[in-house]
């Protein structure tokens, strides 16, 4: 049984060990779940990963309980379910799908998901984000479709995406030139009961104020929005396609927090991108190194980041070794053959 520390990290050790657990059929002991963090264990996002890998697999598991922080988990058959996941808070739902995508890969019919909590939630992938993950592996291989129904902010969530897949064939995962910039695409987004006070308006503004050199260089679609939530909220989300890839940098709005530090920080994580050769951002990478231990590949990404460093480490677990290289500018990561 393949045994993991999860204290030197947080929920994406579980996530790559369960998605790797079921589809090499390979037993698991993680213990220290989240160890580090001042609320360790399982919190509610990640008990429905859990349970969401366990149903499609048939997995035997022992500790699958909110605060738990020792899960065994030991799968059986691979199959596909068409299955409703209901996180019951503002849990990530982008991080639940992203345990559930590489499975994806090993499905030979379809398959419907659809999961309610957070869609654009604190330390984790917009809804957007997500969106263009999907459009990256679609290049590869991975045919799916998703659609926000429903737009969840903390700390009720009550958002809604369901995600589609057909049998997929992955190709390698190749993204090491990221090209050069050739749009924009902003969205601002407040729940209706900001609209008086314009608050995905002002947002917007801001960030096209901040962006406004490089406004005429590229096209840019920009819109603003506003949707019924149960919890108040807004959200800032700026796509920049390279044609070669794409990266999407977000932030949140709150309580007390103006709208122009809500564009400073989504332009800040994009001006910080531009410095660098990363064909895509650190936040992704982690979550595309599975795929890449699945059909091989290399991406270039800005620099090792600690949730690099341990899925790293979680992959060598289950026989998957990826090199990494370092550039003045970038790291390339890559599979061994």
């Amino acid at each position: 049984m393949i045994k993991i520390d999860g204290k030197a990290g947080g929920g994406q050790i579980l996530r790559t060990a369960l998605s790797m657990s079921a589809i090499k059929g390979e037993d698991f002991r993680i213990e220290n779940i989240r160890g580090s963090r001042s609320d360790p264990g399982l919190k509610s996002q990640h008990l429905e990963c859990v349970r969401t890998i366990q149903r499609l697999c048939d997995a035997d598991v022992k500790g699958a309980e909110l605060s738990s922080e020792k899960l065994v988990f030991k799968p059986n058959k691979l199959e596909p379910e068409n299955l409703t996941v209901d996180i019951g808070t503002a849990g990530s739902i982008s991080l639940l799908i992203d345990s559930v995508l590489p499975l994806i890969t090993q499905f030979n019919e379809d398959f419907r998901l659809t999961v309610k909590g957070g869609t654009h939630v604190r330390y984790s992938p917009a809804f957007e984000s997500l969106e263009a993950k999907l459009d990256l592996l679609e290049r590869f291989g991975l045919q799916t479709e998703i659609r926000l129904e429903k737009t969840g902010y903390y700390p009720k969530g009550g958002g809604k995406i369901t995600l589609t897949a057909e049998p997929s064939s992955m190709k390698p995962v190749v993204l090491t030139n990221r090209g050069k910039l050739k749009s924009l695409e902003i969205q601002s987004k407040a729940s209706v009961e900001l609209e008086e006070k314009q608050v995905a308006d002002r947002q917007l503004e801001e960030l096209l104020e901040l962006l406004e050199d490089r406004l005429s260089s590229v096209l840019v679609e920009k819109d603003s929005v506003y949707v019924d939530t149960l919890s108040t909220g807004s959200s800032l989300v700026l796509k920049a396609d390279y044609g070669d890839s794409l990266a999407v940098f977000d932030a949140l709005g709150e309580r007390g927090k103006r709208s122009e530090q809500v564009a400073s920080e989504v332009f800040e994580q994009f001006e910080t991108f531009e410095n660098t050769e990363g064909a895509i951002d650190r936040h992704l990478a982690d979550q595309l190194m599975v795929f890449m231990g699945l059909a091989g590949g290399k991406i270039r990404v800005p620099q090792i980041t600690p949730h690099i460093q341990t899925n790293l480490e979680v992959l060598k677990k289950f026989g998957v070794e990826l090199g990494c290289s370092m550039d003045k500018n970038s790291v390339l990561i890559s599979s061994k053959s």
